[in-house]
């Protein structure tokens, strides 16, 4: 199974497809809540499926449509999942405050860390040793899990909750959008093993609620997601300078490029809320979940819809993809 593409939603399915036929190929029901995200463990053997109180863990190479685990603990909708690159523990947010590790063989909880208010979003550092939320407060928090504890709180807006986090592939650059459609770009400068964020520029990219950004693999594009029907691609010049000063300072007004982040395209076909997005491995495909039932497959470069995935009956809210080779 080189390519493994799954929905799900509010439907209490999770869908896998044939990528290029659009054809469903398995359907695994989740009767317990909607699925709010998914995603794919970095070896593809395993799904992880969030949804109201519990995170399932599917074998996706088998056809037992049961969870091989539940992770049990979190108290309300649970809102981001990520894996830690060799699948030893996972990493999940929460409405009820909080953002928890999980040991992905016993499904024993691990650590706890409290935002005190609603955690929207989760992700991982490719450094495998910080973590990166955010909360209904406007809060962008980083956890260092060396020190156990947060080591930066950023707050773009006050009371503006921020949806969505990604980090860059190669850890050099944090993204948030909030629900007033901005984005806020820093910049992430690791000396001895020591994280600072310098910002970069903040952007309007919709006008109304974000519900997903994504940097893609190779950094080269930012995915944005809204309530506004629409995805949006920014795109991001891997030659434009972005000097850091000795003293980390924060850049002046003058430094923080509007323009950083030129609109390269914007994806329309959506009936209805975009809520989520994948990039392929090659950065050239995206894959958006729209509460209209439907996902889509885009070509970034002809910004036209290759293929459409059918099947859900009510949104759909989440995706994951991963059609990179994985070795054995």
């Amino acid at each position: 199974m080189s390519v493994i593409l799954c929905t799900a939603g509010y439907d209490h399915t999770i869908r896998f497809w044939e990528a290029l036929s659009g054809i469903c190929s398995r359907t695994i029901p989740h009767p317990d809540s909607q699925v709010n995200r998914l995603c794919i463990s970095p070896d593809k053997r395993y799904l992880a499926a969030a949804g109201h109180h519990t995170v399932k863990l599917y074998d996706i190479k088998s056809t037992n449509p049961n969870a091989v685990l539940t992770f049990d603990g979190h108290t309300s909708n649970i809102t981001g999942v990520a894996f830690h690159c060799e699948g030893k523990w996972m990493v999940t947010s929460s409405e009820d405050g909080t953002v928890k590790i999980w040991d992905t063989r016993s499904g024993n909880v691990q650590r706890n860390y409290t935002h005190g208010v609603p955690v929207n979003d989760v992700v991982i550092h490719p450094n495998q040793g910080e973590l990166i939320s955010c909360d209904r407060g406007g809060n962008v928090r980083i956890w260092d899990l060396g020190e156990n504890k947060c080591s930066h709180q950023l707050i773009p807006e006050d009371d503006v909750s921020v949806a969505s986090v990604t980090v860059a592939s190669d850890g050099t650059m944090l993204c948030a959008g909030n629900n007033a459609g901005n984005v806020y770009v820093w910049r992430m400068i690791q000396r001895a093993d020591v994280t600072s964020l310098v910002p970069v520029c903040k952007f309007v990219a919709h006008q109304t609620y974000i519900t997903r950004v994504l940097l893609s693999p190779d950094v080269r594009h930012l995915a944005t997601c809204s309530a506004d029907h629409t995805a949006r691609i920014w795109s991001l010049d891997p030659n434009a300078p972005h000097n850091i000063t000795p003293q980390d300072q924060l850049p002046s007004a003058a430094d923080r490029d509007p323009n950083a982040f030129p609109l390269e395209t914007t994806l329309h076909g959506h009936q209805r809320w975009v809520w989520d997005c994948a990039f392929s491995a090659d950065s050239a495909y995206l894959v958006t979940a729209c509460s209209d039932h439907y996902a889509r497959l885009w070509e970034l470069n002809s910004q036209s819809i290759i293929r459409q995935y059918n099947g859900h009956h009510r949104g759909a809210v989440c995706v994951a993809l991963n059609d990179t080779a994985v070795g054995n």
